[in-house]
């Protein structure tokens, strides 16, 4: 997937929104008020999602693709991976992390700001 193709595949969630709090460079993917992805729009780009319950969980990840799959700064302890696009993590896989940290965000949002 490219930048572009995650955009889309993250907005086209129900109630996601599109904001910059960091500038221009890094489009953070928003449900209910609380960033469910954060996509570096410099090519390749990259994308930081939710990547599991714990930082081990997350590490997982980072196991089966060095390389493309670091520790994202500050959240890592979190479970929050970094995914560089188009360096060997699959389209689907792609997709279902997009899907998973999305889910984990909104099953914490009070009921109120669910979609």
């Amino acid at each position: 997937m490219n930048v572009e193709a995650v955009v889309a595949y993250c907005l086209a969630k129900p109630g996601a929104e599109e904001t910059y709090p960091f500038g221009e460079h890094v489009l953070v993917a928003k449900v209910g008020g609380k960033g469910f992805a954060f996509i570096g729009q410099d090519e390749p780009g990259t994308i930081a999602v939710k990547c599991g319950a714990t930082k081990d969980e997350a590490a997982e990840l980072r196991a089966r693709y060095p390389g493309a799959v670091s520790v994202m700064d500050y959240l890592g302890r979190y479970g929050w991976n970094r995914v560089e696009l188009g360096a060997g993590v699959p389209d689907a896989e792609l997709e279902e992390l997009i899907d998973a940290s999305y889910e984990a965000i909104v099953r914490r949002l009070p009921k109120a700001k669910r979609p």
